[in-house]
């Protein structure tokens, strides 16, 4: 998992309430277990017409926010099933951060475990980022994960609340499989001792 430090990139406005995850990808796209190759579905059934020609009032099919990194959405994003696709179909579009005043509880964890901040602000803040995503390319949102600051593009800053747990995992790029690396001179160890103990095993 890349770590998460600061990112300033382009903010896609989505104010929709209640995006769920068969928004951000449909559940036909879910019959592959690995984690690249889903973001050209991603929000498949809002960004594409039924001939796979782009819908191109969509905010992701609009030049300016092709290349968004950071999407400011309506409340509750990641409503609905618990797939972890939804993540990773974000991910690989290349969102590093979603900003909203809330979110379903598993698809926030996922998020986390996937690299992806999301970051739970004010509707008054989220507000004010939304109209800053509105300006497209000309206005970038910066996110700091060691300071937990959003700053709009005048220098307008929130602060946020984050997990100290989960944010010394972003900073460091580390997933599930990597927490456990951390523990592999101790795991080392008692792997010997038993073997040890235990020679028959």
């Amino acid at each position: 998992m890349d770590k998460f430090t600061t990112l300033s990139g382009i903010a896609a406005p989505m104010p929709l309430v209640n995006i769920d995850t068969d928004m951000i990808i449909p559940k036909n796209f879910l019959k592959t277990i690995k984690r690249s190759g889903l973001g050209v579905n991603l929000f498949d059934e809002m960004r594409y017409n039924l001939d796979g020609s782009e819908k191109p009032d969509f905010v992701l099919n609009k030049p300016a926010y092709r290349n968004a990194e950071i999407i400011v959405a309506g409340e509750n994003f990641g409503c609905g099933s618990s797939r972890e696709h939804a993540p990773w179909a974000l991910l690989d579009f290349g969102i590093r951060c979603v900003i909203s005043t809330s979110y379903a509880d598993i698809f926030y964890n996922n998020c986390f475990k996937n690299g992806i901040l999301p970051i739970v602000l004010t509707k008054e803040q989220v507000d004010k980022l939304m109209e800053d995503a509105e300006r497209g390319a000309n206005a970038r949102i910066t996110v700091d994960l060691e300071a937990q600051t959003v700053s709009a593009s005048d220098g307008t800053t929130f602060a946020f609340e984050v997990d100290p747990f989960k944010k010394h995992c972003m900073l460091n790029g580390l997933d599930d499989i990597g927490l456990t690396m951390e523990k592999s001179a101790a795991i080392d160890t008692f792997e010997a001792q038993y073997q040890a103990q235990n020679p028959w095993s």
